[in-house]
This record gives C-alpha cells, structure tokens and sequence, in this order.
C-alpha cells in the first residue's frame, strides 16, 4: 500500500493547508466516541479471532457489496447466502482475491479512503491492494488476525473507543452486552434502542413481535396502554444495560399527536390487521411521537434516520435477504413531517432529537433552520451515502450558516466494518478541520476558536449529546 498522504483532505492554498495540518494536530490523536454504529457486539463478548480477512473487510460491508454488485460480480461470490439456504462461497481467500481484482472500482470513494487507511495503519501492508498482491496481503492479515494484539477488545483498545454503541432490535435480550458487562475489561460497548420492528406495521413479522415483546414484559400488548407499558419497559432494560440512545429507522419522519382515545382506536385497527396502508402510516408516524415522549421521561436521546428506500430490489430482498447495498435514498419533507412532535416536545431543554437525512436538500432549506431554533433538535453528521469528503463538506456548507456547529452531534461512523471506524474517524476529522481552516484563512473565525471547534467536533459534540 503506498503511503498515505500526510495532508490528504486538505486545502490547496498554502496558508489554509497550514492551519488545517496544524488543526488536525490537534484532534488526530483524540478518543473516538462512536455514539450509533451496528458492530456485533459477540465480537466483544466472546473476542474470538476474526475468521479471515474476506469476512473482516469483504461480506459485511454492503458499500463494498453494492459497487461490486453493480459491475456486475454475484453476491455468492462474495460470500452471501441465499434466503434459501443455499450457500454462498465458503473459501475467504477465494472471496478475497475476487475483491482485490475489483478494487480499482473503487477509486476516489470514501471506500477506498477507508480500506486504504485499515491496510496501512491497522495491519502495516506497504503494497497496493490487486489481483497480483491478493495473496500476499491476504496471507499477511490471516498471520496478523492470528495475533492476540488483533482480536476484536485490543483492536478496539488500540484504536482509541472511548465508547462504542451497537444497535439492538427492541427484542433482543442483550446476552452479549451482559457478557461485555461482566468481562474483566474496561472498553465501553452498549446498546441502543431500535424498535422498528415493533412500532411499523409493515415490518415482517409485526403482529408476532408485538406479542413477543408482551411475552418479554408481561404486560398485554393487545391493548394500547398494555402496549406503550412494554416498550417502556424494554426501555429501561436498554438502559439497564448501559444504553443511552434509541433509534428509529422510519421510511419518513411523518409525526402525528392523535388524541388518546384516536390512538386506541387506532392501535385497535392494527393490532386486528384491519388496518389500511394510510393507518399504518399513521400508526408508525404516532410512534415517533409516543417515543419522544418516552424519551422526555427516560432521558435516552432520540434519533431517527429516515429516507431510504430499502431493498429497493424486490429480486435482492426474495434472494439474499435485506442490508445488501439496494437501499436508495428518496425525497423528504422535514418541516411539515417533524411539526406534531416538535410542537409537543421541540422545546423542551431535557430532550434530545437528532435527525439525520439523506435527502441533502433539506439541509439548508429545512433541517439547519428548524435546528437553528429548537432547543431538542439536532443534527446528525452527514450519513451513509454523504459520508464522504465532498459529503462532509458540503454538510458543513449548507447547515453552518444557520445551525452553527453548535446544534450539531459531531461524527459517528455507522458502520459495520469494524476496522474502518478509524478510518472514518480520521476522514472526518481532516475535512472539518479544513473547512475550519477556510474560514480561519478567509477571515472567518479567529485560530484560537478553530482549535476549539476543532476539539468539540471530534470528540466533545458526540460525548454531550449522546449522554456518554
């Protein structure tokens, strides 16, 4: 792997790239609060060697899997299985040279910034990852996945988490965070709140879950108040387990503050599956509110990450299952869909809601404004399909002007792929800190509070509002 670029990210002009090399200084070595992300945490309960490096880097990471899927590679071929059973391939070498030989698809994407930088900094490779160097490279990671030093707990060590936040279906029973608990071990891994599957009718399995979490509770979930009673009190299991946060991953952020006698009514209709398309919703968009509200008692943040299309492939989704690349975004409306819930709790000091979008449209035009006035809302970092350099950048373009850095959480990487989180951590730190550097040398800031929007970007924006 040729050697990283020391000022890559960086400005041209001389004066700028000065200030950002000096600013990123100042913030490179900081701890990494990573507040939402979907690491396994068995990976750190049972810090078990990583099998292979095709399974480290490769089958996870759907950014990896959509690119090489649209040129044309198949998903078997990358290891993924198919929904019947039917296996994909087995051999992580063979999977691994297959990727090698495609890497050159990935020129100039943040995948490349951030498998470059794992290859480099994490495993010390020196040669450019193709089909020639695959064996060697692979051979190199198996030697080094062997090594106590890279099991998942001394990885997350060295990488320097100073906390790390999964994200857990509203049923699970968190075995592995108890394990994480008990360990004799100092790395901070807890859950986070994700109910989807228990608040959209549309989800598979709605009806079942629903009982499954009354199950779990002991409260009856065929009535409204029965129903709000369990996921309270799921909630302050989360929280028993160290959560701070819940999650909401709704195809939109449409809110509703029905009545309550409405909301029974409405509960009723679905719970009995004589439900239309327009209740559910209405039911999901009623949930949002309800969870708001929860959070106003319980203190765990709200997010809510809204605006894809999932599987978008019928034929992916029947074939492989979700999660595999075809999730595309779509148009969103924030300022008519978030008023029922911010004229109900957007006021209030002790509430944290932190959007994010992937409609970058709505940055300026909605989401900085309605941040830029109400206390609980903020915005999260430039996500998914924007976690990029020119992402990051324009991000900081559309919103600073009317939310400041201030009504925003910092960066969290998202990710699945374990080993890319400093990766990510390290990209986002150079493109603020040469946007930083922009304003310093055009006139904009003063250097002395660069610095420290520097330091509160990467690391002290994240800790506050996430609780940690």
């Amino acid at each position: 792997m040729p050697k990283l670029d020391a000022d890559r990210l960086f400005p041209l002009e001389k004066s700028a790239r000065g200030h950002a090399r000096d600013l990123y200084e100042s913030v490179a070595d900081l701890p990494i609060i990573s507040p939402h992300g979907h690491t396994d945490p068995s990976w750190f309960a049972l810090n078990a060697p990583f099998p292979d490096p095709a399974r480290l880097f490769v089958t996870p990471d759907h950014y990896l899997l959509r690119m090489l899927c649209s040129q044309g590679v198949p998903l078997e071929e990358l290891g993924i299985a198919r929904t019947d059973g039917t296996q994909g391939e087995s051999d992580g070498r063979t999977i691994w040279r297959k990727f090698a030989a495609h890497y050159h698809l990935f020129r100039a994407t943040p995948s490349q910034l951030w498998m470059d930088h794992a290859l480099a900094e994490v495993f010390s490779v020196t040669e450019p990852l193709n089909a020639d160097t695959a064996d060697a490279i692979y051979d190199h990671i198996s030697a080094c996945l062997a090594e106590p030093t890279y099991r998942p707990r001394a990885l997350f060590d060295r990488f320097g988490i100073a906390a790390l936040a999964t994200t857990d279906a509203a049923l699970d029973p968190l075995d592995h965070h108890q394990t994480i608990a008990n360990a004799d071990w100092s790395g901070r891994v807890i859950p986070t709140y994700r109910p989807d599957a228990t608040v959209d009718p549309d989800a598979p399995g709605f009806i079942d879950n629903v009982a499954a979490l009354g199950g779990l509770t002991g409260e009856d979930t065929q009535t409204w108040r029965g129903y709000l009673k369990t996921h309270r009190a799921r909630r302050a299991f989360f929280k028993s387990r160290g959560a701070t946060a819940t999650d909401h991953g709704h195809p939109d952020p449409t809110t509703a503050d029905l009545t309550p006698a409405e909301a029974t009514a409405l509960f009723d209709k679905v719970i009995a599956c004589d439900a239309s398309p327009d209740d559910h919703a209405l039911f999901r968009a009623q949930m949002l509110t309800e969870m708001a509200g929860m959070s106003v008692e319980d203190g765990l943040v709200m997010q809510i990450h809204p605006g894809s299309h999932r599987n978008h492939a019928a034929h992916i989704l029947d074939t492989y299952g979700p999660d595999k690349g075809f999730d595309i975004p779509k148009a969103v409306d924030y300022t008519t869909a978030l008023k029922p819930l911010l004229n109900k709790h957007g006021l209030n000091p002790d509430f944290t809601l932190i959007v994010f979008t992937l409609d970058e449209t709505t940055y300026a035009r909605e989401l900085a404004p309605l941040a830029g006035v109400y206390p609980a809302l903020k915005l999260g970092p430039a996500w998914w399909f924007f976690d990029s350099p020119e992402g990051m950048r324009r991000y900081r373009e559309a919103t600073t002007e009317t939310a400041g850095f201030y009504n925003t959480v910092g960066f969290n990487d998202d990710t699945r792929a374990f080993c890319s989180i400093p990766a990510r951590h390290d990209v986002a730190r150079r493109v603020d800190c040469a946007y930083l550097a922009t304003l310093v040398a055009t006139g904009r800031l003063a250097r002395a509070d660069a610095t420290e929007v520097a330091h509160d970007l990467a690391y002290r924006l994240a800790k506050q509002a996430y609780r940690l």
